[in-house]
């Protein structure tokens, strides 16, 4: 059974996805969590708490699903270098795609030195921590500057499929990630 807590969270996951966190208004998140704005209150103090918690919960499902989706696909490493964009494509072309949760919220909370803005870097980094681990398991002799290269095209993709929405972006990026990884790997170097 889900606690009111984990429904307020995954609500306001949803909501905020959807329509931004500045357009996502308490009142909201109570109603649709059928929880009372008192519940709320007593879970989090603040919209900010709950958007932080918001951005933990996603964060640790995103990747977990992400990464398992990745590994259940392709053996071998560097395969599994380009079934990132794989993966990513079909993220892009599902129901639920409104952009990455965490560029969202840098553009609307864009102060340099803020909570958000710090779950929000850990996110990223710990992404491209996975990349790095891709490239280093599949032998890449500078698996850390492959690693950048390759989240700079996901990151790419994901705000290009985002404003333009055409699923294009996401094979455009697959096909840019080949070029970069198969570059990487010829006469062991990269970039």
């Amino acid at each position: 059974m889900t606690s009111k807590r984990e429904q307020l969270i995954q609500t306001a996951v949803t909501l905020f996805a959807k329509n931004g966190f500045h357009n996502t208004g308490i009142d909201l998140i109570a109603e649709q969590a059928g929880v009372t704005k008192r519940t709320m209150y007593r879970h989090f103090r603040s919209k900010e708490e709950l958007i932080l918690a918001a951005l933990r919960d996603y964060d640790a499902r995103f990747r977990n699903r992400f990464m398992q989706s990745v590994e259940s696909k392709w053996d071998d490493p560097k395969d599994r270098l380009l079934g990132i964009f794989e993966v990513a494509y079909d993220w892009f072309t599902g129901n639920d795609f409104y952009g990455c949760m965490f560029i969202n919220a840098i553009g609307e909370y864009s102060e340099s030195h803020s909570a958000i803005r710090e779950v929000c870097k850990e996110f990223k980094r710990l992404m491209l921590g996975y990349y790095s681990k891709l490239a280093k398991e599949a032998g890449a002799q500078n698996p850390e500057h492959l690693a950048e290269q390759l989240s700079l095209l996901f990151e790419g993709a994901i705000v290009t499929h985002q404003v333009s929405q055409k699923p294009e972006a996401g094979r455009t990026a697959c096909d840019a990630a080949k070029v970069l990884i198969e570059a990487a790997f010829r006469n062991g170097q990269t970039g």
